[in-house]
């Protein structure tokens, strides 16, 4: 074939091979190989596993062949909840968050989510693309090839469909493509906009979504999922169930934002909607997380928010393995409470503040990820068949991955086969 592509040399091959979702101790099993090699052809692979077996495959013989001098393979990483199109910064917060203020003050006096609305209204589709694509690009550099995007920051039907539109052009063959696989969602329940900020007025919105936001979104094709903040200041478990149905009604399955400043109920909504994922989880009981073992929701841990926030609690990732749970990792890029581009940093916090090992971290952020955006059959694992979707990091072992935390080693992504991202 010639488009075979032949990587070997990898002194450690992470497979991630076996079923998904991965629970309980088979999150840490990754199928690590001494010695490895992946073989591609047409943006598939056609084998993986010890260098010697792989590079007696016929195709292997026409292949392209790049020696990866002793280099480490894992699965693409994917992101399985970022707020990808943003317009600006919050670090004006930042500084206000370190002087005292929490987030909830910050949000009542016209900052944390609405300041993000007001610059995302007045910015320009150009502005919001090349922002988003130069975000792309880094994620890409530090080894994801998949992201689930969602919107959020439009609160209104004009621009949470632009958003939409942007994260489309963003992720396909136009000549704004990243490279990168964009998976949508619809997250217009993010928070009450400005011009709902009347009593009565969550209710009114959440009636615009139902009748005219997700009608919109799903006639074009725009998003997979429909996402809903439940929490204080936000939305309700009563309301969530309602754009839940609306959305269900259209194919766009549920995400729930859920128990991340306080105890809502969104993880039982969770599982009553039988969401692919309930996200955050720092304030689930212990009734919660044995809700979600029994389920097939997957837990997103985002411990990027509370890194950046200051906070001491972070969601009970060990509970959650040890229950049974579906445990995935995301960074959460925004710009208000977790602004990375880095699964790596992610998973370095997972270890250090959430006790997962590094195995459990890796397989949080590549196979339980991709099973969070049903996406399992395709990525998330290297395998004969699946999507060539890898990452190449400059260590002597998986382990340093999260180990060296706030560096980045990857050195070549690939997506489909083809290299979106690489170090000379």
């Amino acid at each position: 074939m010639a488009d075979a592509l032949l990587l070997t040399g990898s002194k450690q091959l992470v497979t991630m091979a076996g079923p998904a979702p991965r629970r309980g101790r088979a999150l840490g099993e990754i199928g690590a190989i001494r010695d490895g090699a992946v073989l591609i052809a047409s943006g598939r692979i056609v084998a993986a596993g010890p260098r010697a077996r792989v590079e007696r495959h016929r195709v292997a013989r026409r292949a392209r062949r790049i020696d990866l001098g002793g280099r480490v393979v894992t699965p693409g990483l994917v992101d399985a909840h970022t707020h990808l199109v943003f317009a600006a910064s919050r670090a004006t917060e930042y500084e206000q968050r370190i002087a005292g203020a929490t987030y909830e003050q910050i949000a009542k006096a016209g900052g944390g989510i609405l300041s993000s609305v007001r610059a995302l209204r007045a910015a320009t589709d150009e502005a919001l693309a090349a922002g988003a694509r130069a975000r792309l690009a880094r994620m890409a550099a530090h080894g994801t090839t998949t992201v689930e995007a969602k919107t959020g920051y439009g609160l209104d039907f004009d621009n949470e469909l632009r958003t939409l539109r942007l994260l489309r052009k963003l992720g396909r063959g136009s000549p704004e493509a990243s490279g990168v696989e964009i998976v949508p969602t619809l997250l217009a329940a993010h928070v009450v906009p400005p011009e709902f900020r009347h009593p009565g007025g969550a209710d009114e919105y959440v009636d615009r979504i139902v009748r005219l936001i997700l009608p919109a979104a799903a006639l074009e094709g725009l998003a997979e999922y429909c996402d809903v903040f439940v929490e204080r200041g936000a939305f309700s478990v009563a309301q969530a169930r309602r754009i839940f149905a609306a959305g269900r009604a259209l194919g766009l399955k549920p995400r729930v934002h859920a128990e991340q400043l306080s105890r809502t109920g969104g993880a039982r909504l969770a599982v009553e909607v039988e969401a692919a994922s309930v996200d955050h989880l720092d304030f689930a009981s212990g009734a919660d997380m044995r809700s979600l073992a029994r389920s097939e929701v997957a837990c997103v841990m985002l411990p990027g928010c509370s890194f950046h926030l200051g906070l001491a609690r972070y969601a009970p990732a060990q509970k959650l393995i040890e229950a049974g749970a579906i445990v995935a990792l995301a960074t959460d890029c925004n710009p208000g409470t977790s602004p990375t581009l880095s699964l790596p940093m992610a998973m370095s916090l997972a270890c250090t503040q959430m006790r997962m090992t590094p195995g459990e971290a890796l397989a949080a952020c590549t196979i339980n990820a991709a099973y969070s955006l049903g996406r399992q059959a395709r990525i998330g694992s290297v395998e004969a068949g699946k999507d060539a979707d890898l990452a190449v990091w400059d260590v002597e072992d998986y382990r340093e991955i999260p180990y060296y935390f706030g560096v980045n080693y990857c050195v070549m992504t690939l997506k489909r086969g083809t290299v979106i991202s690489k170090v000379c």
